[in-house]
């Protein structure tokens, strides 16, 4: 197959791999920093073909046949009718538009009917927001705005010497908050919508296809959203479920087909295979940790893992909510957390250790019933986050969750998942693969955690919580 490579434009980086095309075995690697700065809403999207440059420099990209493009999800480049830019890009999850988002569910008939319609409810972070946004607060620029494309689609389109054509792919056009996993389609009124008039819309590529060869003979893949090209990178299939622990959480799943969910709390995200990534978010994730580490004086949260681990299953009947910045999931977004059970017993440092770590895993179950209430499978879980290397998460997870935990070794998923896609947009050029399975690279080096004999103590923990939960939202999940 040759050498292929992924590169990921993250929010702050560039980072570029190069592999094997056959094995997808890392033969080289390059990085350099976005000259931007740190959580900057508007950004020159020239910073990333800067840092896109430096972390190419070398040579690293010698004997490269095929270039996959991942790049941040939710950013919006807006460009006038010559293709030059309007404004800088919007990226992040911008709160400026969260006023945006709420008027744009009411406008067009509330959560239900964007649900049925794109299969999520506008967020502040999504590229349909920011438009209502940029509508409402810069209206001579939005006036101005000819097509709309997503960081991933800019740089491919830059790769290919921005050609007439303009591409994105399934994966990241379903972040966009006017495209629709479930039918495959644009929804140009939700455009009209938000920014006021229609916009040139990128064609949506399927996931083996090329965007496009460079005059120098360099095939450019469709390219994807992070969280596509991640999914890819880490070889995710049917049955596999991602964790993710940050400050906030989410747990999402490939399906073989996307959930329109009427109350918002499922995102219905494509994915870069031709399969779907529904996704439930939580406010609240490390965050209640690095909160309870606080409180009890823990230097890190090391020293918070091995606390808990003193404690027992239950923590002595102490139960955490752990809704300290309201929650997504259930949806309560002005509630506060909740220390239950206190008790002579209980009021010890151990047991308030470990009801942090079980209210967390809890909550993030709690959201992935809501995908296993909708008929998704869920037979191995992903761990992903530094978090995910506790002890503690690592003890509790695996019954919580009622599934094997698996903690795959750190790497850079995202940048392998794309250049996994050029390999794969290769193969189908030169004929050698199919355009229905991607290669079949080595899944992600892990550890393999089984609930084994403690899956009964983990469904009364959960049954514990559930019951705290109900007493005190009662109806939260109704």
């Amino acid at each position: 197959m040759g050498i292929v490579a992924g590169l990921d434009s993250s929010t702050d980086f560039t980072r570029i791999v190069v592999c094997d095309g056959d094995t997808g075995a890392v033969l080289r690697q390059g990085y350099a920093p976005h000259p931007v700065e740190p959580k900057a809403a508007d950004v020159d999207p020239q910073a990333w073909l800067l840092s896109l440059g430096e972390a190419a420099g070398g040579g690293l990209l010698e004997g490269v046949q095929a270039i996959g493009v991942s790049a941040q999800q939710h950013g919006i480049v807006p460009l006038d009718r010559t293709g030059g830019l309007v404004r800088p890009a919007m990226v992040g999850n911008d709160r400026r538009a969260q006023i945006a988002a709420a008027d744009l569910v009411e406008a067009f008939g509330g959560r239900q009917a964007w649900a049925e319609a794109v299969g999520c409810v506008p967020q502040s972070g999504q590229p349909v927001a920011k438009l209502r946004w940029l509508a409402r607060n810069e209206p001579e620029a939005a006036a101005r705005v000819a097509a709309l494309v997503q960081p991933h689609d800019w740089l491919v389109w830059q790769l290919l010497g921005r050609p007439v054509r303009r591409t994105t792919d399934r994966g990241a056009a379903s972040g966009t908050g006017y495209w629709s996993a479930a039918t495959g389609a644009y929804r140009p009124d939700l455009v009209e919508l938000a920014l006021g008039h229609q916009a040139a819309l990128p064609e949506v590529l399927g996931p083996s296809d090329a965007a496009g060869t460079t005059p120098e003979g360099l095939l450019i893949s469709a390219g994807t959203g992070e969280t596509m090209a991640a999914a890819l990178g880490l070889g995710l299939g049917p049955g596999d479920a991602v964790v993710s622990l940050g400050a906030s959480g989410s747990v999402m799943a490939v399906h073989h087909e996307a959930l329109a969910d009427p109350r918002g709390m499922i995102t219905s995200f494509a994915d870069a295979t031709g399969m779907h990534l529904p996704v439930v978010h939580t406010s609240n994730a490390v965050r209640a940790l690095r909160g309870t580490a606080d409180l009890l004086g823990c230097e890190d949260l090391a020293e918070l893992s091995a606390m808990a681990l003193k404690s027992t299953p239950g923590s002595s009947g102490l139960v955490l909510l752990p809704y300290l910045e309201g929650e997504r999931t259930p949806q309560l977004p002005h509630t506060a957390g909740t220390l239950s059970g206190l008790r002579r017993e209980s009021m010890k440092p151990e047991h308030l250790a470990r009801a942090a770590f079980e209210g967390m895993l809890c909550s993030l179950a709690d959201a992935m019933d809501v995908l296993r209430g909708r008929g998704v499978e869920v037979r191995r879980v992903f761990l992903l986050g530094q978090a995910a290397e506790l002890p503690a998460v690592q003890a509790i997870a695996p019954a919580v969750f009622g599934a094997q935990a698996v903690v795959p070794q750190p790497a850079d998923y995202a940048a392998l998942g794309a250049a996994r896609q050029a390999a794969w947009a290769l193969g189908v050029a030169r004929g050698t693969l199919s355009p229905q399975t991607p290669p079949a690279w080595q899944g992600a080096v892990a550890q393999v955690l089984e609930p084994g004999d403690e899956l009964a103590v983990g469904q009364a923990v959960r049954q514990q919580y559930a019951a705290t939960r109900e007493q005190i939202h009662p109806g939260a999940f109704a």
